[in-house]
């Protein structure tokens, strides 16, 4: 399975993209928030975390490899969160995700089905599965959002995930893990690992 891949981008459209590696191109299915990042990034090496899958009728045979594409592995761990809802399944998530990930974690954690169901292809019945399905599962998602706070980059967004995680194996509480990063994220440091957050996290927790 193709989980991670980088290349030359030699062309975007609407819905995909594609991918120059070595003598191979690629075409690679995009969500609109990814396209808008990467649309200045023409002729420009970049490497997307990626979900392999097959689409078609297996039925009639016809089953055709397909690759999406996410600037980070944070955005590929939510959309196959999103897949998961009833009724959702890829190409309709893909259609969906015109919003940042932070910005729909947020909605599905504040249960603001109104927000969601103004998404591509999510109606209120939709928006109200996942809400139900999601509303615990997203407050790492969710805590990406600026408020206030510098943006981040691709992979500080994976180290603030990752960090969360961590948190929560140790025994904290979600809401708790979420204010010890926020907090710390607070004091404008890039962190260039996970154990560089975490130090700064317990730092200024004894602080």
């Amino acid at each position: 399975m193709i989980t991670k891949i980088s290349g030359k981008l030699q062309a975007l459209a609407n819905e995909n993209l594609t991918l120059a590696v070595g003598a191979v191109e690629y075409e690679v299915l995009i969500p609109e928030f990814a396209r808008r990042y990467l649309q200045d990034k023409i002729g420009q090496e970049i490497s997307l975390h990626t979900i392999e899958y097959l689409e078609g009728n297996p039925m009639q045979g016809r089953m055709t490899p397909r690759l999406i594409g996410f600037v980070s592995g944070i955005e590929r761990e939510f959309f196959e969160l999103i897949c998961q809802v009833d009724g959702v399944g890829v190409r309709k998530a893909l259609r969906a995700m015109v919003k940042p990930v932070e910005e729909v974690a947020q909605m599905i954690e504040n249960q603001d089905s109104k927000g969601l169901s103004t998404l591509p292809g999510v109606g209120p019945a939709t928006a109200e599965r996942i809400i139900a399905k999601l509303r615990r599962k997203v407050p790492k998602f969710a805590l990406l959002v600026g408020r206030g706070l510098p943006a981040l980059a691709d992979a500080e967004r994976d180290v603030v995930s990752e960090a969360f995680d961590v948190l929560r194996a140790l025994g904290h509480s979600e809401a708790e893990a979420r204010r010890l990063v926020d907090s710390t994220l607070s004091r404008k440091k890039k962190f260039k690992d996970v154990e560089e957050l975490l130090h700064a996290v317990y730092e200024h927790r004894q602080g």
